[in-house]
């Protein structure tokens, strides 16, 4: 059974020659992070996650608001075991995909296709899984034989169809996602949303990063509102 807990999850990093920065940077930074501190020997901290605690059950779809520097970001990364915490303690049972790094695995000098296998298989598929995968990838990308040519040829928006038509094609049982939907042309993001629906309702669970009030409402039964770092708000609906 899939099953997030966070337990007064705390994730804090340094920033070394804070005080090179200028006065205005330092500002934004106040108003959009965590929280900033000064510890050891002087050091300028950020506590990007700060005393967080709740738990996620099957069917949860969950969607985590707040501003820019909020802890939603870390949260994600936290949860995917990119970021490790030094207070309390994470623990995530089920296999996870994340739809975030969308570039994550992918090789510049290889083809499209075998850049599908690549990235595929980091994400957790294995290898004849991978392959198996290309035809139904190589459909929804619409690449045609572009993806036979190495990718460094592709344009951003080219990347982008490849990249998310792999991210969504490994079936997961956590779904991390931190919005991405807003790149690409207009036909892309609609068949980019009607895919992404189909790949939440397969999730066992689901937790998204979004600015947007339509997206929390069209994918989400829970909210986590966030500020500097705190989860200052639980609610379903």
């Amino acid at each position: 059974m899939s099953k997030i807990e966070l337990k007064n999850a705390t994730v804090e990093y340094p920033i070394y020659h804070a005080d090179s920065m200028s006065l205005r940077n330092k500002i934004v930074s106040i108003g959009t992070g965590g929280t900033i501190s000064r510890g050891v020997k002087n050091i300028v901290t950020v506590k990007a996650l700060d005393d967080v605690s709740f738990t996620l059950e099957e069917g949860d779809r969950v969607g985590l608001i707040g501003h820019n520097g909020s802890g939603k970001s870390t949260l994600l990364r936290t949860l995917a075991g990119i970021y490790t915490p030094t207070g309390g303690s994470v623990t995530v049972d089920g296999k996870i995909s994340t739809i975030f790094d969308l570039n994550a695995g992918l090789d510049t000098e290889l083809s499209g296709y075998e850049n599908i296998v690549r990235m595929a298989m980091f994400l957790g598929a294995s290898g004849k899984k991978a392959r198996a995968m290309i035809p139904e990838i190589e459909d929804f990308a619409e690449l045609g034989d572009f993806l036979s040519m190495p990718v460094r040829t592709y344009s951003a928006g080219m990347l982008t169809r490849l990249a998310f038509a792999v991210a969504t094609a490994v079936e997961p049982e956590i779904l991390l996602i931190d919005e991405v939907i807003g790149a690409g042309d207009q036909r892309f993001q609609e068949r980019a949303k009607e895919r992404l629906i189909n790949v939440v309702k397969s999730a066992k669970i689901m937790v998204l990063a979004s600015h947007s009030d339509i997206m929390i409402e069209l994918y989400c039964n829970r909210a986590l509102t966030f500020e500097h770092g705190k989860l200052i708000k639980d609610e379903r609906f």
